[in-house]
């Protein structure tokens, strides 16, 4: 009966339901973004570029991102076949997932770039690298390279703290 249906019926009938919740879920992220983004008090003292501009960039390409997703997902997934059969490594999900908790919870106590040289060094762990203190030495210079960009550069408080405080800022 499915060879029945017209070609165009067929590729609905392929849809990768777990792909397809994952452009969703970037769509649905988006729209979040974009929600908070509306919610931002914009001044006018700014002439076209204010506040709000790096968010709507960031919506766009969420946005783009998503629909990339999804097209190939309607389409019966990205994954071959034998991706889809590869167990879930838990541990990684977990270091992964520590790393992000750990942002949220410590950024108020401990600043921006200690806090994110803990998250990128337990994401590294997480992917599977074994070599803490090389990933927390990568993701401090990224970290204080971000802070100096953002604070000096643009003026934009993202969170001193510890390390921050230990330079002189």
């Amino acid at each position: 009966m499915m060879n029945d249906l017209h070609p165009r019926h067929r590729s609905l009938a392929r849809i990768a339901p777990a792909e397809a919740l994952i452009g969703l879920g970037l769509l649905l992220l988006a729209g979040l973004v974009l929600w908070q983004t509306l919610s931002i008090p914009v001044s006018p003292m700014y002439d076209q570029v204010g506040p709000t501009v790096f968010p709507y960039i960031m919506t766009a390409g969420l946005t783009v991102f998503a629909v990339l997703l999804l097209a190939p997902a309607a389409r019966g997934g990205w994954q071959q076949p034998d991706e889809k059969e590869v167990a879930v490594d838990w541990k990684a999900v977990v270091f992964v997932t520590a790393g992000l908790i750990a942002n949220v919870a410590l950024i108020g106590p401990l600043g921006f770039s200690a806090v994110s040289t803990i998250m990128f060094a337990l994401v590294a762990y997480g992917f599977g690298s074994r070599r803490p203190l090389r990933d927390a030495a990568i993701g401090l210079v990224l970290a204080l390279a971000a802070y100096v960009g953002f604070a000096k550069a643009l003026g934009v408080n993202i969170g001193a703290g510890v390390i921050e405080n230990l330079l002189g800022d």
